[in-house]
């Protein structure tokens, strides 16, 4: 006899509907799976065969056939145990087959029967809800309420193999209840604030003009200067989650298996600080097989920390310039090519020079010339031209460290962003664009600096020797300015602002202080 059911599997970030065919027929006892299983599918024979006896079933002593549909593509994960289990005890009517139609089944199988949760829940149950076919979903209790976030789908969580067959027979199934809105509202918050901070002025108005903008940063300073403290602050200034980035970003973090059951959704944006020793395939992605998400992408709609700069691979560094242009990375291999979200904002923080007091006011750098240039020449021209802003970061004086906090909060700070993204909304038409963005015929039509402006920007040409990617990102941040002042205009105030922002970067280029 053969059955059916479905199931689902993990492709990048996108999932595939599974159809499960088994046979059992007569013939010489033999378990055998077609359909590209990968290694971890085809190691699930034990698995199945002692949860079916463990849960009081009989394991058939024919031959089975089970085959992945589309046999065309690669299946991994352990999510197919339970649809391959349940699919043997149909074929082999121990199980009436009424029960599986319409009904997608996904989890892992213990030795004695227990459903285990799996990654990759989310994505399934998304492309689930595109198939009318699909009324609802059988999965492991932990993972019970990210398949809820669908909404759209009946969810039933089960324990065991036997309480997915007890689920079968019962004519009225009670799917589990999640009030996925209520429970985006009531997390979201942030335990860190801007409030919190000494000092800093220059570095907190930059990453304000950052988090308006959609700007990168790279904050230069010694050791103990606060850089990784205003860098964690950065999400708590941006603009809260909608519910749709949420869900995107929520996928990338289901198929890594990093939600747990007390947290099915991501509802703050992520703050990813990788160590400088981390591989390619760890920062991008990749991976054997079917490649997995890398930090950019656990870092979607979030913000990627890089400390330490220079520290990183070369390889590594010049990998994120793609996904700096254009918010995702292609991962391709010889048999499948996958593209990962990674919009992120980078804020990015090193030291001037190796010992990290060049140009301090207490401590003496110790560092050769030379020395210092091979430091910095540790990251490229190009790499660098990505970045908008470049703030130098002192030590706190005496006097800054002795007063008590009494900065502006981050909700202060977040309301002013929020108004100059509305301004780029209006203008752009879209709630996703914002400045840094634009292209050279949107910084034409967007960014005209008045004449003084103008005269200005164009004495920093002549002095700094801006690229006209410099010169193109000095408008765009001279645009955000005038956002968060309210300004239609972009005056000599805006402009001086942003081509402050830039000169660092220059004399970072150049060796200036070494």
């Amino acid at each position: 006899m053969i059955s059916k059911t479905l199931s689902g599997a993990v492709i990048g970030i996108e999932a595939m509907i599974v159809e499960v065919q088994c046979d059992v027929s007569r013939g010489m006892p033999k378990f055998k799976m077609v359909g590209l299983p990968e290694k971890e599918v085809k190691e699930s024979e034990e698995r199945i065969r002692s949860a079916i006896k463990n849960s009081g079933f009989s394991f058939p002593t024919r031959r089975i056939t089970a085959n992945l549909a589309p046999a065309d593509q690669r299946k991994e994960g352990v999510g197919l145990d339970l649809p391959i289990a349940c699919g043997i005890l149909e074929a082999s009517e121990q199980v009436q087959p009424e029960g599986m139609e319409n009904v997608l089944l996904i989890g892992e199988l213990s030795l004695d029967g227990e459903v285990r949760p799996v990654s990759g829940v989310l994505p399934v149950a998304l492309e689930a809800a595109e198939k009318e076919s699909i009324e609802g979903l059988i999965v492991p209790e932990g993972n019970a309420r990210e398949a809820a976030l669908v909404g759209s789908l009946d969810v039933y969580p089960v324990s065991s193999l036997t309480a997915a067959v007890d689920l079968f027979q019962e004519e009225e199934r009670s799917p589990i209840h999640f009030d996925r809105e209520r429970y985006f509202e009531l997390k979201e918050g942030y335990r860190e604030d801007f409030s919190d901070v000494k000092g800093q002025q220059q570095a907190k108005r930059a990453l304000e003009i950052a988090a308006a903008g959609g700007h990168n940063v790279l904050l230069s300073g010694p050791p103990g200067s606060g850089k990784s403290m205003l860098a964690k602050r950065l999400p708590t200034i941006l603009p809260r989650l909608t519910f749709e980035e949420a869900l995107s970003a929520t996928k990338i973090y289901s198929i890594m298996g990093e939600l747990g059951s007390d947290t099915p959704l991501i509802t703050t944006r992520q703050v990813r600080s990788p160590h400088h020793t981390i591989s390619y395939a760890g920062m991008v992605g990749g991976g054997h097989g079917n490649p997995s998400p890398g930090e950019i992408s656990l870092a979607h709609k979030g913000v990627l920390f890089l400390d330490e700069l220079p520290e990183f691979s070369r390889k590594v560094l010049e990998t994120l310039r793609q996904p700096l242009e254009e918010g995702s990375i292609t991962i391709a291999r010889s048999s499948t090519s996958v593209r990962f979200p990674a919009d992120f904002t980078l804020i990015a923080a090193m030291n001037p020079c190796p010992c990290g007091y060049l140009g301090d006011p207490v401590k003496r750098c110790r560092c050769r010339p030379h020395e210092i240039r091979r430091y910095r020449k540790k990251i490229s021209g190009p790499f660098l031209d990505r970045i908008d802003i470049f703030v130098d970061v002192q030590r706190l004086k005496k006097e800054e460290m002795l007063a008590k906090v009494d900065g502006e909060s981050s909700s202060q700070k977040r309301e002013r962003v929020k108004r100059g993204r509305e301004k780029q909304r209006l203008r752009f038409d879209r709630a996703d664009f914002h400045n840094s963005e634009m292209g050279p015929s949107q910084v034409e039509e967007f960014c005209n600096p008045e004449s003084e402006a103008s005269e200005l920007l164009e004495g920093a040409i002549d002095r700094f020797g801006f690229s006209a990617r410099s010169y193109h990102k000095v408008l765009k941040v001279g645009r955000t300015v005038a956002d968060l002042a309210g300004s239609s205009r972009i005056g000599p105030e805006h402009i001086s602002e942003a081509i402050q922002y830039r000169t660092f970067k220059e004399r970072l280029l150049n060796g200036e202080g070494v």
